[in-house]
């Protein structure tokens, strides 16, 4: 009898170990694929800015938004082209007049045209231009580097109104679709004959996807023009200084 009872016991015991053993494995099993399932919606959820910003972009439509992205685009291309050549353009103003004030004393006004000849910038070829007329007089060579200060400010300047028109352009035609956007909205709310929200959100939303993306072209723009704006001043300010300098070594050496 208590042999039976051993037996019955001892197969009670392994059924309920293998029940619990299979439960732990269905619940972790369960537990595996919540937590797979959780990370997947997670992850479709959690877009990077990269992905949200096309996505958003591809809401906004071709239309507008294709426009404003030319805008960058056109906007862009300038920025960097004006950026290169102020950077080419910028130079050692204080090495340079004082290499023009050393050839002049020692081998005169062509030792002088030759060092500013050899040298980038538009400093250089103010310097050169002044030399040129020095023979002549000092008001011939002072007319010669200011007129020439000018022809060297428009090169400076060139192409720099385009970026300022792509500045306010972005924007305008990011209101021009909002307002076209939201005018849409309106005219399935009246063939509707009704106000419902679903009807017109996903048109409003597309609307003001327009003005967003036409902002944030204007910011970036914005930042490159500030750039190239104070850099053109630095080096026109360069040019000043440096062509009153050139007329004091030229009336000293007249002397």
């Amino acid at each position: 009898m208590k042999r039976l009872f051993s037996i019955l016991a001892i197969v009670f015991l392994m059924a309920f170990g293998t029940a619990n053993a299979t439960t732990n494995a269905a619940t972790v099993a369960t537990t595996v694929v919540t937590t797979q399932d959780a990370a997947s919606d997670d992850a479709a959820e959690e877009l990077t800015f990269h992905q949200e910003l096309k996505k958003r972009f591809i809401e906004g439509g071709p239309g507008f938004m294709g426009i404003v992205l030319l805008c960058l685009i056109l906007g862009l291309a300038i920025a960097i082209e004006r950026i290169i050549f102020l950077n080419l353009s910028s130079t050692n103003t204080k090495k340079l007049t004082q290499n023009v004030e050393d050839a002049l004393q020692s081998g005169g006004i062509e030792a002088a045209k030759e060092v500013c000849r050899n040298t980038k910038g538009p400093v250089a070829s103010i310097f050169y231009q002044g030399l040129d007329r020095a023979d002549d007089s000092l008001e011939s060579a002072e007319k010669a580097v200011v007129a020439y200060g000018g022809v060297q400010m428009g090169q400076l300047e060139k192409n720099v109104s385009w970026i300022s028109l792509f500045i306010a352009l972005a924007p305008m035609l990011g209101f021009m679709g909002t307002v076209i956007g939201m005018i849409q909205a309106f005219d399935k709310i009246q063939n509707a004959g009704g106000m419902d929200a679903t009807l017109v959100a996903g048109g409003i939303k597309v609307a003001l996807l327009t003005t967003v993306f036409g902002l944030i072209v204007a910011i970036i723009l914005q930042v490159f023009y500030n750039y190239i704006v104070a850099k053109i001043d630095s080096i026109v300010n360069d040019m000043e200084d440096s062509s009153i300098t050139l007329m004091d070594m030229l009336s000293r050496y007249k002397k």
